[in-house]
């Protein structure tokens, strides 16, 4: 007898299909038509059920040195479960040398106990100083098989240059880890005295984007190597990559985007309240946004780039002083699901797992994870709702496709009919899934 049969319309390797998934402890067990005795039988009527969302990109407890992202891992990942996200992927603090890589890891790991969902993180490198193989072969011992750099921040020495990259893609190959790349030109980037936060797309205009992308392409094409790059936000990067770089698209060169840059553009910068939407990469022109749009089907996943604040942090700052990154995590897949409809969802699960190395996460499949969600579509419906820190969503108000009623977190209802449900979060094993 199994522990739990689930009985409804799921998504099963991309198909809709009325069946039953039977649990046991953590897994899922089997997933077949057929009925057999359980324990407890829940019939999720007209709502999908869909495999657990997997955010790859949060920053939780991000400390910018003069202050922290207000999320703490708790906190959070309360959010993420009534947005149906059930693990999500973090990051270490940058560093330059396997040694503070280590240690990275284990303030990580410390602060990440408080999680609700089931938990990753990339490791990040900053203008490095050690043997890069040496780093590369102590993530790997931590389990870790992503690596995050930036091509920007030399102001605080977070930027990794051009000979390391390179080495980095080779070793990438040779390591079996996947490169994640924060993407600008640096010395296209102009942060001026007087500037506010309506210079932000001036101050970080999508060329800068645009041209480093193609730059870092291009060396994945000569080199080898596989390159993630995070938080895509304009349209035209997108169309440049896709004509000049076809051959390496969805192998070689992966693409993640994020709910913000297909629902705003830089008009709400002009906004009475424009300072709540600031972020980097910065919002884009409607036309960049419509190009987004047109090739969305090149986009191989979306996370959040989930980093909150208050209100107050962000209001009469100058530029080079505020914080940059908003809140998401608890509507991304509702917003998501609006603007593209099922496609979304395997971005947001299988798709990340896969990419991302999580074991045993992404989809309804024997032998998973037993991570899912409800999902009653309802046309016309306002996201409403904000169950993290911040005293603020860019995303409350806005249409929805319906709403989440149930999260599951292997094999527990962590939400349900009954409201929030407390329980621990353990770290994901890092590996590929079969098939």
């Amino acid at each position: 007898m199994y522990d739990v049969r689930i009985k409804g319309t799921c998504l099963i390797a991309g198909v809709w299909t009325k069946t039953n998934i039977y649990i046991e402890g953590e897994t899922i067990k089997e997933v077949t038509k057929t009925v057999f005795a359980a324990k407890q039988t829940i019939d999720a009527k007209d709502a999908l059920v869909i495999p657990g969302i997997i955010d790859p990109h949060v920053h939780f407890e991000l400390d910018l040195g003069f202050i922290k992202s207000v999320d703490d891992f708790y906190s959070g990942s309360v959010a993420a479960v009534h947005g149906g996200v059930t693990s999500i992927v973090d990051f270490l603090a940058p560093v330059d040398n396997a040694e503070d890589l280590v240690k990275a890891y284990e303030k990580r790991c410390a602060l990440a106990e408080k999680s609700v969902v089931d938990y990753a993180f990339h490791a990040t490198i900053k203008d490095p100083k050690d043997d890069l193989e040496v780093f590369v072969k102590t993530m790997k011992t931590l389990d870790m098989h992503t690596l995050k750099l930036f091509t920007t921040y030399s102001d605080s020495n977070r930027r990794t240059y051009d000979k390391e990259i390179i080495e980095l893609l080779k070793l990438s190959d040779r390591y079996d880890i996947v490169i994640l790349a924060h993407i600008e030109n640096d010395d296209m980037i102009v942060i001026e005295e007087d500037m506010t936060y309506r210079d932000l797309p001036r101050s970080r205009p999508p060329e800068s984007e645009t041209t480093e992308a193609l730059k870092l392409a291009g060396f994945v094409e000569n080199y080898g190597g596989t390159l993630y790059m995070v938080h895509l936000s304009s349209g035209n990067t997108l169309s440049a990559l896709v004509e000049r770089y076809p051959k390496i698209m969805h192998k070689n060169f992966l693409i993640e985007s994020c709910p913000q840059y297909f629902t705003f553009t830089t008009d709400v910068l002009d906004k009475e309240n424009g300072e709540l939407y600031t972020f980097a990469p910065p919002l884009r022109s409607e036309e960049e946004r419509k190009r987004l749009f047109e090739l969305a089907h090149e986009i191989d996943t979306f996370g959040t780039d989930h980093c909150a604040f208050m209100k107050a942090d962000k209001r009469n700052r100058k530029l080079k002083d505020m914080p940059l990154g908003i809140g998401g995590i608890e509507h991304s897949f509702n917003v998501m699901y609006r603007h593209l409809g099922d496609s979304v969802i395997d971005r947001m699960t299988e798709s990340v797992a896969r990419i991302h190395r999580l074991k045993n996460k992404g989809a309804l499949k024997a032998g998973y994870d037993a991570d899912l969600f409800f999902f009653e579509p309802e046309d016309g419906v306002r996201l409403e709702g904000n169950h993290g820190t911040s005293d603020y969503s860019v995303y409350e108000g806005l249409k929805g496709k319906g709403r989440i009623t149930h999260t599951m977190i292997r094999g527990t209802f962590v939400l349900d009919e009954n409201g929030f449900h407390e329980r621990k979060g353990k770290r994901i094993k890092g590996g590929k899934n079969d098939g």
